[in-house]
This record gives C-alpha cells, sequence and structure tokens, in this order.
C-alpha cells in the first residue's frame, strides 16, 4: 500500500489547487498513469488527466512528478509522489491550457520558410540532417518548459528550452531561408539560460537543448558579432590575457604558493576561482589529503578549462586552452577537481577537442580513502546543494553525501529540491545577475527550511551565488561552504 498526492481543482467549486491523499496497492512496474487509473477506480473519483497513446511518443500526459516534467505513461510511481499539473492554467485537476505556447509558435512563425516548391534542394545533406535530429524529436509534453527554473521565476522573458529548442530547428535546417532566425533566439532570451540541464533530464526523448540548440546559437551569434553580453567579453579578455576567466588574483596565486611532490601521479586542476579567489580551499585540500596519507601535485602552466567560453559561445579560444592544459597533464594517471564546472567541461567537452584526461571530482576520489579515525566531531547540521554540473553535467549525486555521512557529529538534512539550479551557472551569475540571484534566493528559502547551519556544495559559483542568495534573504547566519571547508573541520 502507497500513498500518492494528486493535486485536484475544480474552477466551480475551488479558488485554488490543492493536494488530495489516496492510499493504493502498487502493482509491479505501475506508472503514474496506472496509479491515476486506480485512484478512480478505487475511491470513485473522476480525477480528470489527459493520455493517448501510453507509448510516449504523444506526449499529452505530461504532468509534473515531484515537482519535475514527466509523462505519467512512463514515469514509475513512488510511494509518496506529488502529481501536479504542468505550469500552465489548469482546467481541471491536471489538465491544463496549453494555448499560450501554441500561439507564441504560431506569431514567432516557427514554420519552415523555403521558396522552393517541394522543400527539398541539394543543401539537405547527411551530415546537416545529423545535425538538425538533435532537435527534432520533441513530442510537445512541455515537460521541459514546466521544469526550467528561469521560466518559473518570470524575472525576464525567456522562451524557455521549449522555444530555444523550436527556434534551433529550423536554424539549423539548410532549407530554412528566413534569415533572423538567431535574432530571434536573442529576443527570447537566449543569454537567459543557466546551462542546469535540467530540460535534458527531464526529456522523454532526451534532447540536449542546452548543449545542442542553445550553446550552438551563442556560438553563431558570437561569430556573427550578435553577442555575446558586454560582461562576457570581459571574461574572454582575461582568458587571453592571463589564462584564467578572472582578473588578478587576491593576493597570492593558489598555484604560486604551493611546493609539488616530485612523484606524483595525481594531479589537481585547480580551475580559476580557486587559483585567484578561493586560494583556502586549495590549503584545506592539500590538509585533508596530508591528513588521509595522499599526495598530489599542482602543476604549474596550467589555465581556464574554457568552460566560461564555451558557456557563452566564445568557442574561438577554447581549443588554445585545452592544448595547453593537455600538455600539463599528459604525465598524470588522474586529475581531480574542486570545481563541478571544470570537472564536467574537462569529462565533456575536451575530448572533443582532442584531450582525454582520466578525471574525477573531488568527491569521486575521496569517499573511499577517508580516513575516519582521525576525523574529530563537527557538531553542526548540514544540507547539501547539486551543482547542475555535476549531479546532471557528471552523474555525481551519491559520493558527495556519502562523505558527509561519514564525518562524525554532522547532522546531515536533505532540502525539498537539492538539484534545483541556484542560478550560477551559463554566465548568468555575471551577464545576469538579477537572475542569478532570484534562482539563488528560492534555493536559500529551501535551506532555510532545513534548519541546517551551513549549506555544503561542490563548486565555487554555486557556494558564492548561494551565499548571495542566503544574504539576500535575510539568512546570514547560515554559511555556504565547500566540502573540503566541512572535511577541514574533521581533520583540525
Amino acid at each position: 500500500m502507497i500513498k500518492v498526492y494528486v493535486s485536484r481543482f475544480n474552477k466551480e467549486t475551488d479558488s485554488e489547487p490543492h493536494l488530495e491523499c489516496y492510499k493504493i496497492e502498487m502493482t509491479p512496474q505501475m506508472k503514474v498513469l496506472d496509479a491515476l487509473q486506480a485512484i478512480n477506480d478505487k475511491y470513485d473519483e473522476d480525477i480528470s488527466f489527459r493520455s493517448s497513446c501510453r507509448a510516449g511518443q504523444c506526449g499529452s500526459c505530461g504532468i509534473l512528478f515531484n515537482g519535475n516534467g514527466a509523462l505519467a505513461c512512463q514515469k514509475d510511481i513512488k510511494d509518496g509522489a506529488i502529481i501536479e499539473p504542468l505550469k500552465f492554467p489548469i482546467v481541471k485537476d491536471l489538465i491544463v491550457d496549453k494555448s499560450s505556447i501554441e500561439n507564441k509558435v504560431k506569431d514567432l512563425q516557427l514554420t519552415l520558410d523555403n521558396q522552393h516548391t517541394n522543400g527539398l534542394d541539394n543543401r539537405l545533406t547527411k551530415d546537416n540532417i545529423k545535425e538538425t535530429k538533435k532537435v527534432r524529436s520533441c513530442i510537445e509534453c512541455y515537460s521541459c518548459l514546466s521544469t526550467c527554473p528561469v521560466v518559473n521565476i518570470a524575472t525576464e522573458d525567456f522562451g524557455g528550452p521549449y522555444i530555444m529548442r523550436y527556434i534551433s530547428k529550423f536554424e539549423s535546417d539548410p532549407r530554412d531561408e528566413f534569415k533572423t532566425r538567431i535574432k530571434e533566439s536573442l529576443s527570447e532570451g537566449l543569454y537567459n539560460c543557466t546551462s542546469c540541464g535540467k530540460c535534458k533530464s527531464v526529456c522523454p526523448k532526451d534532447i540536449n537543448t542546452f548543449g545542442d540548440a542553445i550553446e550552438r546559437m551563442r556560438a553563431i551569434a558570437c561569430a556573427d558579432d550578435l553577442g555575446p553580453l558586454l560582461e562576457h567579453v570581459a571574461i574572454k579578455k582575461n582568458v587571453l590575457e592571463t589564462g584564467r576567466s578572472l582578473q588578478e588574483p587576491n593576493g597570492t596565486a593558489f598555484i604560486d604558493e604551493v611546493e609539488n611532490y616530485k612523484n606524483s601521479k595525481i594531479a589537481l586542476f585547480t580551475g580559476c576561482m580557486l587559483d585567484y579567489r578561493l586560494q583556502h580551499v586549495g590549503h584545506k585540500l592539500l590538509k585533508v589529503c596530508e591528513a588521509n596519507g595522499i599526495k598530489i601535485d599542482v602543476p604549474k602552466g596550467q589555465v581556464c578549462c574554457g568552460s566560461p567560453l564555451l558557456r557563452t559561445g566564445q568557442v574561438d579560444a577554447v581549443q588554445s586552452l585545452v592544448d595547453k592544459n593537455k600538455e600539463v597533464f599528459k604525465e598524470y594517471d588522474t586529475v581531480i577537481t574542486l570545481c563541478s564546472g571544470c570537472g564536467a567541461t574537462l569529462k565533456n567537452n575536451h575530448p572533443q577537442f582532442g584531450s582525454k584526461l582520466n578525471v574525477m571530482d573531488i568527491s569521486e576520489f575521496l569517499v573511499d580513502k577517508l580516513n575516519t579515525s582521525k576525523m574529530k566531531d563537527v557538531n553542526m547540521i548540514v544540507t547539501w546543494h547539486d551543482p547542475c554540473h555535476l549531479a546532471r553535467g557528471q552523474g555525481i549525486k551519491d559520493e558527495p553525501r556519502e562523505i558527509i555521512e561519514m564525518i562524525k557529529g554532522v547532522e546531515f538534512k536533505e532540502m525539498k529540491y537539492p538539484c534545483q539550479c541556484c542560478g550560477a551557472g551559463g554566465g548568468i551569475k555575471s551577464g545576469k545577475p538579477e537572475i542569478a540571484l532570484e534562482l539563488a534566493k528560492d534555493k536559500a528559502k529551501m535551506i532555510k527550511d532545513t534548519g541546517a547551519e551551513a549549506v555544503i556544495t561542490i563548486c565555487p559559483f554555486c557556494e558564492r551565488n548561494l551565499q548571495d542568495g542566503l544574504d539576500e534573504s535575510g539568512y546570514s547566519n547560515i554559511k555556504s561552504m565547500h566540502i573540503l571547508e566541512l572535511l577541514d573541520k574533521a581533520y583540525e
């Protein structure tokens, strides 16, 4: 017997939606759609919902499952599941009015503009068919649109992943003769995306809207002198002048402060923030490693991973960065990172530029190497924030939590949506700080509700933005900390 919470709304009797709890027997491989039908049968209810093909092809049964977009016919039911309508005006219960997005598509004239009578010409090749196919399999379930954090805060107009994908579909089709697709994307908020990857994670067709649509169109915008934002231009200037995305360091760069081990085959990729701004985190890493008998190098000559440039479309400067880092780290067996953005870029993007290193996030690296017998009690209540480029970008969720649970005296409390984007990525923190702050404030409320004294993460940008959100929300007593700062307390 499981409990299922379903949002109910009837405009004739209800002023607003409310959740009702139902108990049903869970059968093997039961989907949300089966659970809804079981509720109606058992309780003689009339919960309204849409469904058609039951095969994940029509998109009609889109709903929110525990806050994330999903297809009711594909999502496994779970005990305590919360089933709600997509974020459109509600007609009844789980049925919504999608006319607003449908009208927007019509207004944007998102159809193939081709003067050839049959729409076929020699511009259509196997290569560009392959390119356009990446964003052509959408079934219009609108899961991405209802899950996008930027769309949901509504501080600025943003067409969201659905509209960005739609525009990209035609922009990448060589038969399309409409010349202003990139300008369309800019007017719909091309630079308002945080690169969180949430849209891909909920898409039943696994469409990578950020990578294959938004990031691609940002690169085209830059090539056509239509982008990026001025703040992003400054980042590229820094990279070209210093090898770092930031201006000169506060004090001495971390790399210049440390000595290396001559025989270590493990190297640290510092990243720009740690090297120039958060040197103390690097020193805490060295302390934790020493306490556990681990020797690591911090090789000189390494430069920015290129993530800030890739995310903002400034791809022309990336190859040289990849080549420099490839040379610096070629003799090492393992390269560890303390920044989720760096780790995701080294793992996912650098191979496209000819470099494949054995990269491990610090939580992956340390989880089976920590000597808990040497730890001291750390009497703190903490919660954990999943960086987007760690949880979705690298598939790492368990290891950080396991490390936190190892630390004596720490009480760990999970927040409501630990994987929800804090707003720091995709060039948003520098280019659209108002969006970053609103998302951080939303996350700050979740952190506060846990009763935690600190929120732990593994991303310098998340760490900084979360603290901004906490401070702005009046929760300055709660601190945002890198996981190494927490571990450092255990080895004091």
